[in-house]
């Protein structure tokens, strides 16, 4: 059969998948502990921000969308202990507890790589473009139901389960207008940057030697003995 006979259909469920596999990679390489997530996905009528930590990120484009990760403090500190000894940091220097400034910030900064990956992978594979907001990290002692104008005329939201290295628990929800990509013909995505390759190019360019200036003055008096015949 035709592609057009039987189309390649991107749904929900797929840009959830993607979203997910963000977060594994991206944790998991920050952290350098297995991250995965439940083979099963839960429909849920709203999105909330619940204790102890929340974040969210608003993105558009293309679709638009709401992405919030709800972590426990238990998964929050040992996510936040393990990227920053990973970073070289000495474990005395690290904060003790989850309502602690840093501990926001380095989960924040992990959610924007997260997101950022995902919007990556959007831009490739699906050939169209989303942007993000900076992520928003809050420490929480109840819950909070967060209501945000994302511009979702037919909202479809998700929540799946995550698991720490230590098997704690974190929540990823994800908000988004009900919508379908369709394959009109094949194409092959383009493949994600290497960093590590863009440097070392980068670094080549730099230490290639320059191209020698031309000697003004030997040419000028070549043409002056080219001149009297000589």
């Amino acid at each position: 059969m035709s592609a057009t006979e039987n189309p390649v259909v991107f749904g929900t469920e797929d840009l959830l998948l993607s979203l997910c596999n963000s977060v594994t990679k991206v944790l998991t390489v920050a952290t350098q502990s297995a991250i995965h997530y439940s083979a099963m996905v839960q429909r849920i009528s709203k999105t909330c921000l619940k204790p102890d930590i929340g974040c969210f990120v608003l993105f558009d484009g293309g679709f638009s969308g709401l992405v919030i990760i709800n972590f426990s403090a238990q998964a929050a500190m040992e996510l936040y202990q393990s990227y920053m000894l990973n970073m070289g940091m000495s474990r005395d220097d690290l904060a003790s507890s989850y309502t602690s400034d840093d501990v926001a910030n380095v989960m924040g900064e992990l959610m924007n790589q997260v997101v950022g990956d995902f919007v990556g992978k959007v831009r490739r594979e699906l050939q169209t473009h989303i942007t993000q907001n900076q992520p928003k990290m809050l420490a929480l002692n109840k819950q909070v139901v967060l209501s945000v104008d994302a511009n979702l005329d037919q909202p479809e939201a998700r929540r799946v389960t995550f698991y720490t290295g230590a098997n704690h628990i974190f929540y990823l929800e994800l908000a988004i207008d009900r919508t379908e990509f369709i394959k009109l013909y094949d194409f092959e995505p383009q493949e994600a940057p290497d960093p590590d390759a863009l440097i070392a190019q980068a670094h080549l360019a730099s230490a290639a030697p320059a191209p020698a200036a031309p000697d003004a003055g030997a040419s000028d008096t070549e043409e002056l003995l080219k001149s009297l015949g000589m």
